[in-house]
Formats: C-alpha cells, sequence, structure tokens
C-alpha cells in the first residue's frame, strides 16, 4: 500500500474517472482537477508526490500550469496529450516537465512511469553519509559543498533543482572525464527512468545559465559532440 498522493488534472471526465478508479486500486491518492486554474490550486494546496496534467484545458493549458508550478517546486509532472509532435514534446521539457505520455496511452505503461519518477524521488531523499572536508570543491568561481548540498558562485549561493544538483556532482566526480549521456540519466535519473533523454540536455542548459559567466559560450560545462559531457577540473582554469 502507498501512501503517495497524485495530483490527476484533464478535462475529459471519462478519462478522469477511470485513471483515478485505476491509481487508487493501485494504492495511491488521487485529487482531481478539470481545468488549468483549478490544477494550479490544488498543486499549492494538496502538495502531491506526482502530477499527471493534461495539455489542453481550459482557463489555463497545462504547459502554463507546468511553467508555473516549476517556479516553486522539484515535483514530478507528467504531461498527458494526444499530441505526438516533437515540438510539444521539446516544448514540456522546455518548461520542466520530467516526462511525457501520448493519448491513447495503456495503464501499464502509464504506471510505470509512475512508479519510474516516483522512485527516483525517493532515492534523492535517501539521507547519504556525511563527507571529509573533500566535500568542498573549488572550481573558478563555482564552490560544491557536498556536505550541505549547497552550490555557490563568487561566492553567492545558487539554487539549484535536485536534478540539476545531482547532474553536477555527477560530473564533478568524474574528475574531468567525459561522461557518456547514457552514464548520466543512470545515475541521475535512474536506470529504470524511460522518460525522453533529451530531457538530460535541458538541464544542463538550466545548469549553465545559473552558473556560467556566458552561458551561451561555456567554460566549465562543457559539451563532447555525439559523446556527452564534461565538468572541468580547477588545474585547468
Amino acid at each position: 500500500m502507498t501512501n503517495e498522493r497524485i495530483l490527476l488534472a484533464d478535462d475529459d471526465e471519462m478519462i478522469v474517472d477511470a485513471l483515478r478508479y485505476q491509481l487508487e486500486k493501485e494504492g495511491y491518492a488521487v485529487v482531481v482537477a478539470y481545468d488549468g486554474v483549478q490544477a494550479l490550486e490544488q498543486a499549492h494546496a494538496q502538495n502531491p508526490d506526482l502530477i499527471l496534467l493534461d495539455v489542453m484545458m481550459p482557463k489555463m493549458q497545462g504547459w502554463e500550469v507546468c511553467r508555473e508550478i516549476r517556479r516553486e517546486s522539484t515535483v514530478p509532472i507528467l504531461m498527458l496529450t494526444a499530441r505526438g509532435e516533437e515540438m510539444d514534446r521539446v516544448l514540456g521539457l522546455e518548461l520542466g516537465a520530467d516526462d511525457y505520455v501520448v493519448k491513447p496511452f495503456s495503464f501499464r505503461e502509464l504506471l510505470a512511469r509512475i512508479h519510474a519518477n516516483l522512485r527516483r524521488v525517493s532515492f534523492q531523499n535517501v539521507a547519504l553519509p556525511v563527507e571529509t572536508d573533500s566535500s568542498v570543491v573549488q572550481i573558478g568561481g563555482i564552490e560544491i559543498d557536498k556536505r550541505r548540498y549547497t552550490v555557490a558562485r563568487h561566492g553567492a549561493l545558487v539554487p539549484l533543482s535536485q536534478r540539476e544538483y545531482d547532474l553536477l556532482v555527477a560530473l564533478q566526480g568524474a574528475d574531468g572525464a567525459v561522461v557518456k549521456r547514457g552514464d548520466l540519466l543512470d545515475q541521475v535519473w535512474g536506470e529504470e527512468w524511460i522518460g525522453d533523454p533529451r530531457t538530460l540536455d535541458v538541464h544542463m542548459r538550466w545548469l549553465r545559465e545559473k552558473l556560467e559567466d556566458v552561458p551561451g559560450a561555456p567554460r566549465l560545462l562543457l559539451t563532447v559532440r555525439g559523446v556527452g559531457y564534461r565538468l572541468v577540473t580547477a588545474d585547468e582554469l
């Protein structure tokens, strides 16, 4: 039996009723919303563990809801969309969605994606042993304190999401070596994650915007085309 709460936002009452019934059978507590404004209100009031968010809804579209939620929360968001075009999938990732499911979909597929995203969050919340003094790493103007789980740029703390922080630490742990895309996805999103791999590129762009002096011409977080990414070492600067 699970204690997780899922916010299900869709203006199609038949879909909502069917999914709510199946999710509750799996042990989830389900909160529903039938338009975008209601979805945003429920997200604030209910503090769900995961959100299933339809793209096309009255009053406020799912993309807008996703963008507003991402301003203050890293809760997993799965977009439900009848559109299969690449532009729509990329837009969802750009606005902070963790995954998307194209209608019509099987409940087993949706459930697998829900499990994968909730499992990722539970892994991130596991307490890690306290590090020694070597937990503080200085690379140029960037300081990574793995004991306090903080990152500073030129002395000012930088607010990173859990995935952004995990991605940065994974790159730093490679000591300047290139980390392959697949390895980064396994380390940060989990080996059982089945979402769109382009989310890695989106998170890397967000990291550059927060840490690089000139995000469009990065000096710290480098792309190795066709392979992956690497974080330079202090000796290289």
